[in-house]
């Protein structure tokens, strides 16, 4: 058979296109507030926003207000005066015949008609939600998908007044610039490890891609100074999520690097999850100032720790210390104190973050809440949970201080994901996102490991709460996982549309090249029971393939130089699937991607299956 190939552009590139076809448009003739001109999806992977264009004879200020279902969903933006004016428009409804009002500070004014498609199924609508519009204000809810889904945002009555296409995944924060962090849609790895972060705006327009050789995963935060701090890997080692990098926000590179398997014995205090290859499953990230340190949350060893940012020393751990080396336990561990009838351990726990006066929260999942198997709670029995906890790390005391979810039991159980939120004190967030049912018993693993048949019989579901002076003021629910909330408002001021093309920065690094190449038989076509397909990309060649569990595949770059990559068969059991929307439907299902750091030229491609070479009939220039 013929190998299914295609060039494939990169969203970068595809949303430059369109925004010098929009600017074009907008020139070619002078349009006024009463006729002016407008794009929906501008930046093709937000079909809730709008660009409106016009020209004013002098300078003024314009007011957007895009009307609710009733007054008290009217999203109101403000922007600057100005002669010629890009107004981005968000907070459209799908499916419907948006009404959209412009008014200067003039005085004029004009009322548009904004028509939208219907949002996709993936965007999962909420089953219940409890709260007013008066708590929410100019807020939204924004999730982040682990489940079959779209990056999507509510408003306080559950409508979505926004998403995206692409499979973006992991936490999304917001820059001190106003725009989006989160993970990209391109997979470097299973199960969900991809080729880095975008920074985006609202609007959807995709400024720059910070690629990391190791691939991103769970979380990144802004420093103060603008550099990023990214989760990360490094794959040939064999072990994964278990390092942390400090990213230039100008150029990409790599100014830092952390490694846990410097601070952590690997071999001990492991979670009920836990495995050699996924030792620690490091899932958030948090700079603290006051101290100058780093907090990490490790699901697979049930601990937060806390290193000194200088130094990378370890200074503390906070989680049960069974089955920890005693002199490891007497010097990095904490006692508890205080009324200890009301405390508890942290198991598996997710989005440990440092309070201003010194307190760490988390999402306790209590996934098994033991360490040992004897002592495992089954999760109808179980519970999830935020938590507070006070520490002193003079006497190493901690204190359970606050807590929010036991006393809901198994209906709010999430064995993996989740997150919590610190807005002030008496005032947080706590996201229970990985609640499942299997048969109609709650899950006892990851709801999104449920595959092919089984899947029929799982019920999803996410439960996001917020609490204030110990009273919910809101709680949504959606029948579907997801990975992170977040409260945001749609608009922000630093949020600034600015045109010319995004940058792809960084680096994917240079893929491991197989030393050895077997001498097998040549010829005769590839079978099509392997559904070989490649995509040549900006910066990597993918490739995707069906095989055999431990199947002997090779792919081959012949050129002046030959280079040849094993192809990974042999999967391994995803023990923390934190974000299942990369998955295939069949489990034999491989995806391999090339980098072409240090490539160059023109290549023939090939490949070697189990005993014999065949042609591809694909040539790449590099």
């Amino acid at each position: 058979m013929s190998i299914d190939f295609r060039k494939v552009t990169h969203i970068i590139d595809d949303q430059h296109a369109a925004e010098e076809k929009m600017l074009q448009e907008c020139k070619s003739e002078k349009f006024s507030l009463d006729s002016p001109y407008i794009k929906l999806n501008p930046y093709l992977i937000a079909p809730l926003t709008a660009l409106a264009h016009f020209t004013t004879p002098e300078a003024v200020a314009a007011t957007v207000t895009v009307e609710g279902k009733e007054p008290e969903g009217n999203m109101r933006f403000l922007f600057p005066a100005a002669t010629e004016h890009y107004l981005p428009i968000y907070g459209l409804y799908p499916d419907c015949a948006n009404t959209v009002r412009i008014a200067l500070d003039n005085g004029k004014s004009a009322t548009l008609t904004i028509r939208t498609g219907k949002a996709p199924d993936t965007v999962h609508l909420p089953s219940g939600i409890k709260t007013t519009a008066e708590y929410m204000g100019d807020n939204v809810m924004f999730v982040s998908p682990t489940s079959p889904g779209n990056a999507a945002a509510y408003d306080y009555r559950g409508d979505v007044r926004w998403y995206v296409t692409l499979n973006l995944s992991f936490d999304l924060k917001r820059a001190a610039n106003g725009r989006l962090l989160m993970g990209t849609h391109r997979l470097l790895m299973p199960p969900y490890h991809t080729t880095g972060v975008f920074e985006f705006g609202m609007i959807g327009k995709i400024y720059k891609e910070y690629r990391i050789p190791g691939g991103s995963h769970h979380d990144q935060i802004e420093m103060e100074d603008g550099n990023l701090l990214i989760l990360t890997q490094d794959p040939p080692r064999g072990t994964v999520e278990d390092m942390c990098v400090l990213v230039d926000r100008k150029t990409g590179d790599i100014l830092r690097t952390w490694d846990y398997r410097k601070n952590l014995p690997q071999d001990v205090g492991g979670s009920g999850s836990q495995d050699k290859h996924d030792w620690f499953h490091n899932n958030s990230v948090w700079y603290d100032k006051r101290t100058n340190s780093l907090t990490f949350s490790g699901r697979h060893q049930d601990a937060v720790i806390n290193l000194d940012y200088d130094s990378g020393e370890l200074n503390w751990v906070i989680g049960d210390p069974e089955g920890w080396p005693e002199d490891f336990v007497k010097k990095y561990f904490f006692k508890p104190v205080g009324d200890l009838s009301r405390f508890d351990w942290q198991y598996e726990q997710h989005a440990a973050l440092m309070l201003p006066d010194g307190d760490v929260m988390c999402f306790d999942n209590g996934h098994w809440r033991a360490k040992v198997k004897e002592k495992y709670v089954p999760a109808k029995d179980n519970f999830s949970r935020g938590v507070r906890y006070r520490i002193n790390t003079g006497t190493m005391e901690i204190e359970q201080v606050w807590q929010y979810g036991k006393e809901r039991g198994e209906e709010f159980f999430s064995t993996y994901i989740c997150n919590v939120e610190y807005y002030g004190e008496g005032h947080y967030m706590v996201h229970s996102g990985g609640i499942g049912t299997f048969r109609g018993e709650t899950c006892n693993r990851p709801p999104v490991q449920f595959r092919g048949d089984d899947e029929q019989y799982v019920r999803l579901n996410s439960i996001t709460v917020e609490i204030k002076d110990d009273k919910v003021v809101y709680e949504m629910r959606i029948p579907a996982n997801y990975y992170r909330a977040e409260k945001l408002p749609l608009y922000c001021g630093e949020d600034k549309l600015s045109f010319g093309k995004g940058q792809i920065l960084g680096s994917l690094g240079v893929t491991g090249e197989f030393g050895t190449i077997p001498d097998v038989e040549v010829g005769g076509d590839i079978p099509d029971k392997y559904k070989i397909k490649l995509a040549q990309e900006v910066d990597r060649l993918v490739m995707k393939g069906t095989f055999e569990k431990g199947q002997l595949v090779m792919l081959l770059l012949e050129g002046e130089t030959t280079h040849a990559y094993f192809v990974p068969t042999t999967r391994r059991p995803f023990l923390a699937m934190c974000v299942g929307t990369f998955l295939e439907a069949d489990d034999r299902a491989v995806e391999f991607p090339v980098s072409f750091e240090n490539l160059s030229g023109t290549y023939k491609v090939s490949f070697i299956i189990d005993d014999r070479k065949y042609d591809g009939g694909v040539t790449l220039t590099i």
